[in-house]
């Protein structure tokens, strides 16, 4: 009897997550490091899953190019705003996806982002290798500390909770926070829950750690944006559509605030002719912010046992109730 199939969207996909896939299924993966579209829609008929990266747009048009033998879609990621979930609840599709494994690697990501951006670790690179480094003066590359600062955390789930303590042992003035509930945790750091609005007027370093949805699209908008502080710094981890981009380049490129660091924008990747490209005053990164060893080989083995698990008619370890 023949294994049901799987499609794989990624080529370099830890090999022990492929491994554990293989024993159940028939594995096709793509034939570059990420699939097209094209060749998502081609080779997705006849699949019992789809494992992917958030990158791939799983809508009806995907789903009715599988066919009826379609059960299940594992996104390597935690977000799932790709994800069209009307359309996998009329197909009866079943969603898992990979929260939690990512929560340290995602914090870390966040302080070095912000360290790099506020004490402009990038241009003083950049200066060093062209050759701009010719003495000493008492201002040059001068950024602001984070020591005595106010912090606030847009969206203080478990990555906002542990950047909270790990920017505490800082020395930070004061540190605001964003949740639909008060957050224990943050509380016992001497965090404060405030309104988006609050945080934004009153926070140095303003951190986006929330879940794009309907509610956060736009959470920083031009009016937003027209409130931050003049140095404030705005560092977003969570998804590009959570800030207006249009919007906060205007505000970069006339010096309305300080900088932005940025882990994730609209599109990704970003084209080179975009205007964020060329400020001094941003830093961009490519979505990297699970970007360790351990924790993308957890998170593709998570996504394997989610597609197993819908194999065996048994609750996944992490699935999205749909």
């Amino acid at each position: 009897m023949s294994k049901p199939k799987v499609f794989v969207t990624m080529r370099q996909v830890p090999q022990i997550a492929i491994d554990i896939l293989s024993e159940r299924f028939e594995v096709e993966m793509c034939d570059s490091n990420q699939a097209t579209r094209t060749e998502i829609l081609e080779k997705i008929t006849g699949k019992f899953g789809i494992f992917c990266s958030p990158f791939v747009q799983i809508n009806e048009e995907l789903i009715q190019a599988a066919g009826p033998s379609f059960k299940v879609v594992g996104t390597m990621s935690v977000g799932y705003d790709h994800v069209n979930l009307a359309a996998m609840k009329k197909y009866g599709l079943r969603l898992g996806h990979t929260p939690d494994i990512l929560t340290e690697a995602v914090a870390e990501t966040t302080v070095g982002l912000l360290i790099s951006t506020t004490r402009r670790f990038f241009e003083a690179n950049h200066a060093v290798k062209t050759n701009l480094w010719k003495d000493w003066t008492p201002l040059w590359m001068c950024g602001r500390g984070i020591k005595n600062s106010t912090v606030g955390i847009v969206g203080c789930g478990n990555i906002g909770t542990s950047i909270a303590k790990k920017l505490n042992t800082f020395e930070i003035s004061q540190l605001l926070y964003t949740s639909r509930n008060e957050k224990p945790a943050v509380k016992a750091l001497g965090g404060k829950l405030v309104t988006v609005d609050e945080l934004v007027e009153q926070s140095d370093f303003i951190i986006l750690a929330i879940a794009l949805n309907n509610d956060t699209k736009f959470i920083i908008n031009k009016e937003r944006i027209s409130k931050m502080k003049s140095h404030a710094v705005l560092v977003n981890i969570g998804r590009g559509g959570l800030v207006d981009q249009d919007e906060l380049i205007k505000a970069l490129q006339e010096h309305r605030i300080g900088g932005a660091g940025l882990d994730v924008m609209t599109p990704e990747p970003l084209p080179m002719d975009n205007p964020l490209m060329k400020l001094d005053n941003v830093v961009l990164l490519p979505h990297i912010g699970t970007a360790t060893i351990e924790t993308r080989t957890e998170m593709a083995v998570l996504t394997a046992k989610n597609i197993i698990a819908v194999l065996d008619n048994s609750p996944m370890p992490n699935e999205v109730q749909i």
